[in-house]
This record gives structure tokens, sequence and C-alpha cells, in this order.
């Protein structure tokens, strides 16, 4: 992401025994920060991405690049995955999301993650839970 002094958040699997999905999340929870998103990246570093919140579906037109997207309900559960969402394309909707997390393509299959998992997203500084 950029290196503007910015609060991070860490994404770990619970029902993975805790293993970290991603150490460097920016949250996107204004519109204009869901609009943005990661136009304009050229690339996204494999320990990065972006929770947009709300978020039921997306898009990836004018990106440069695939990306692996996870939907979560509000509980905190993976309820559908993208695996290499590639540019100009559209998500599946789904409709009992509270967000979209964006990663690195091939993220969601070095860690495991899948539809039924539990996440939590926790303070980069604090390692605290964060809730939404």
């Amino acid at each position: 992401m950029d290196d503007s002094p910015r609060q991070f958040l860490q994404v770990v699997n619970v029902s993975k025994g805790g293993a970290i999905i991603a150490r460097k999340i920016a949250w996107a929870g204004s519109s204009s920060e869901r609009r943005i998103g990661l136009l304009g990246r050229g690339s996204l570093r494999t320990d990065e991405g972006i929770y947009l919140s709300p978020c039921e579906w997306l898009h990836t037109f004018g990106m440069r690049f695939p990306i692996d997207v996870a939907f979560i309900s509000a509980s905190g559960m993976v309820l559908a995955v993208h695996h290499g969402l590639k540019p100009n394309r559209l998500s599946k909707i789904v409709l009992r999301a509270e967000g979209a997390l964006e990663l690195s393509e091939g993220t969601l299959h070095v860690t495991n993650t899948e539809i039924g998992d539990a996440v939590e997203f926790l303070n980069s500084s604090t390692s605290e839970p964060i809730t939404f």
C-alpha cells in the first residue's frame, strides 16, 4: 500500500489455528475509499490487501493485475471466494457479505482459506481484535 501514516490491520484465519492471511490490510470504510480501492496500483505484495466494507460484490475494471477475494460475513465467516479474479471482471454477488477482502493472487490458496472459515481482523500494532 502507500507509506502514509495510516492504521493497517492484520487478518488471521481462526479456523486454521490463527494462521496469518495478510499483515498489511487497509480498511476502506468510506464510499470514496471503496471506489478507489486498488485502482492505480501496479501490483500488490503478498502481505498486503484491502478490506472493503460494506461490500456484497465488486468489479476489477481498471485494475492491472488479478486478485484473490474473500467475502466475509458480519460474524467473520468466509462466505465466498474468488481465486485470481482477473482485471475487467465482476465478482459474484454475495448478499450476506459484510465486506470483501482483496488480496494478492494466490494468497487464499497458500493460506488454505476457504468457504466456512472464520477470520479475524487485528490491530497491526497491538494485535487486539477489531470489530467493524
